[in-house]
């Protein structure tokens, strides 16, 4: 079993950065992918980035320029640099961790608020 576990959101002003990050613990498991998901009140969960174990990330156009993602495998973290912040990133941000055997598992979301 692998538990994964967001923190790094808040409250934030527009143009206001922060930095999530998500950690996976358990035994007997390699990652394959780790992502980003966000929702917001009302809609559907939707992909946000993603990175490969061999590091190739893929951003939504929305974030694209603006959002960093990045992982530190010995951790078995990922992080989510969110730069420029708008009105619309406002969600619950949610880590996806894709094992090796290609299993599924999420972390409970972090809240995430952009308003001045």
């Amino acid at each position: 079993q692998v538990q994964v576990v967001e923190s790094g959101g808040g409250l934030v002003q527009p143009g206001g950065s922060l930095r999530l990050s998500c950690a996976a613990s358990g035994s007997g498991f390699s990652i394959n992918t780790m992502s980003w998901y966000r929702q917001a009140p009302g809609q559907q969960r939707e992909w946000v980035a993603g990175i490969a174990n061999g590091g190739t990330r893929n951003y939504a156009d929305s974030v694209k320029g603006r959002f960093t993602i990045s992982r530190d495998n010995a951790k078995n973290t990922v992080y989510l640099q969110m730069d420029d912040l708008k009105p619309e990133d406002t969600a619950v941000y949610y880590c996806r961790v894709i094992t090796n055997k290609l299993r599924n598992y999420w972390g409970q979301g972090t809240q995430v608020t952009i308003s001045s």
